[in-house]
Parts: C-alpha cells; structure tokens; sequence
C-alpha cells in the first residue's frame, strides 16, 4: 500500500523516528485509538442524538495524549511537517500491536 506514491514502510519508518521516547509510545499506543473512537463516536452522534459530547470528550482526551507523548519526546508530531502523517499513526499503531514497529 502507498500514500502518496510512496510506499507505507517508508512513511512508518520516518513515523517511527518521532515516536520513539517510552512515554511517547505508551501515550500513542493508548491515544491513537482513543481519537479514532472518538471520530467513530462523533459519526454515530449523528445516529443517536448527544452522543457528540462524548465522542468531542474522548477525542480531545486522545489528542491531550499524543501531545503529551511528543513533549516528552522532544519532537513535535510529524503531520506538523506533512499532513499525510495523520494517515500513518493508526498504520504503526497497528503494526506495535503486533510487534512490527
């Protein structure tokens, strides 16, 4: 699979730089998908009237983590230098599940 005609090794690879503090990764690991439930909970909101404010809480709260990961860091996040990162995280999340990043 690519992004952008480059192939995703390339862009988990250059991810993996950013991300390799334990404090960072532990707060990726659990805050990558804290914001994508929060995503699936604002879209559902549009199913189940209210639902938003959890899904803007659970979002936020994810976001608050992965920052927090990158001032441990040192780094600021690489979708700061290029949007297409905000495609990656999930990949590499998913990849440090199975023990591959």
């Amino acid at each position: 699979m690519a992004l952008g005609g480059r192939p995703m090794a390339d862009w988990i690879a250059e991810y993996a730089q950013s991300h390799r503090h334990p404090v960072n990764r532990a707060c990726h690991t659990v805050g990558i998908p804290t914001v994508t439930l929060g995503i699936l909970l604002l879209l559902l909101s549009l199913v189940v009237p209210g639902l938003w404010k959890a899904g803007l809480g659970v979002f936020v709260a994810g976001w608050i983590l992965q920052f927090a990961g990158h001032a441990a860091e040192g780094k600021p996040p690489e979708f700061f230098k290029d949007w297409r990162f905000l495609f990656v995280g999930l990949r590499w999340w998913a990849m440090k599940l199975r023990g591959r990043a």
